[in-house]
């Protein structure tokens, strides 16, 4: 539990100095930059149908005999269709922001505008993190990716390959492991340590191998890219290098919905309470503080569904990862 005191805004208060306010643009989602959102949720769980069973056609005259006279009127053989429900199950995401009325009233600038873009920040770093690691997920989530990915044997630890290239492009690297599972990969996300791993790779004549470069006039922006798909690489801190340095992905198949919007409240007449010790923190009308509630729920699926390549759901999933050495 904690505030806002005044030594923490006093940089927002009328000075002799420039009065600019420098922040760091804050960072979206990786998996809402990535992933396919769905239409907002009307309830509390969605319940997603998804492809279990494929369909089988035969020839009627296999072989050599075409069975003479008989071959117009063979019997058709039949086939089945099989789906299973999965679910996308919306949790809250909530935090609440308190200060004292003095501070407020001695800023020059709107400090909730300034706290609500690092407080979507925080959103989209919990939402990552929840979802790549299960790090504070909620229990009816499902399992995080790169666990997933781990268990359908979609991992390779850097070096495992020989080098960076193959541990990535080659024929049992992260994108290979991926296709392997019956999926494309549309994109990946990349831990900051990778960035500069793939800058210094270049060819024997000294080109970079792992970028492009998109010109707008004179200046030109770096996109990387890993075999014609754009890398990201996420400054929320929601990508933890020790757990893997790439994800790389068919991110079609990662659906995520809205069930509430973030929604901001004030807050003037509440008590804060400490939900461990049930001891109240702060009492905002007998301290003259106020408060600023941010809620939202979110829910997200990979519903992974059966295809040719690859049957049993326990041996695809559609993305991979590049671990550390030696992990």
């Amino acid at each position: 539990m904690s505030f806002i005191p005044r030594s923490g805004a006093e940089a927002l208060m009328p000075e002799e100095y420039q009065r600019e306010i420098i922040q760091s643009l804050p960072e979206s989602s990786a998996i809402m930059t990535l992933g396919n959102k769905a239409p907002n949720m009307s309830r509390a769980q969605r319940r997603v149908p998804v492809l279990s069973v494929l369909p089988t056609a035969y020839f009627l005259n296999p072989g050599p005999n075409n069975n003479g006279d008989n071959a117009d009127i063979q019997h058709k053989k039949v086939t089945r269709m099989m789906w299973e429900n999965k679910y996308l199950e919306a949790e809250e995401i909530a935090v609440i922001v308190a200060i004292p009325e003095s501070v407020l009233d001695d800023s020059d600038y709107d400090i909730w505008e300034e706290c609500k873009p690092k407080l979507l920040e925080s959103f989209g770093l919990a939402f990552d993190q929840a979802a790549f690691y299960g790090v504070n997920a909620p229990a009816v989530w499902p399992d995080p990716i790169v666990t997933s990915a781990m268990a359908a044997g979609n991992y390779v630890p850097l070096g495992a390959k020989g080098d960076i290239y193959d541990d990535i492009m080659g024929e049992d690297g992260v994108i290979a492991k991926v296709e392997e599972s019956g999926f494309m990969v549309s994109g990946h996300v990349a831990a900051m340590r990778m960035r500069g791993k793939l800058r210094g790779l270049r060819d024997e004549n000294k080109h970079p191998i792992f970028k492009s470069l998109y010109k707008e006039g004179a200046q030109g922006a770096t996109r990387y890219e890993l075999d014609g798909e754009q890398v990201i690489f996420p400054r929320n801190g929601s990508i933890d290098a020790d757990r893997g340095l790439l994800i790389s992905g068919d991110w079609r198949q990662l659906v995520y919905a809205m069930r509430k919007d973030i929604t901001w409240k004030i807050l003037t007449e509440a008590v804060i309470q400490d939900p461990i010790t049930k001891e109240i923190t702060y009492n905002l009308a007998q301290q003259d503080m106020v408060g600023l509630r941010a809620v939202m729920r979110v829910a997200w699926q990979v519903p992974n569904p059966i295809n040719r390549l690859r049957p049993d759901e326990g041996d695809r999933y559609p993305f991979a990862v590049l671990g550390t050495p030696g992990s």
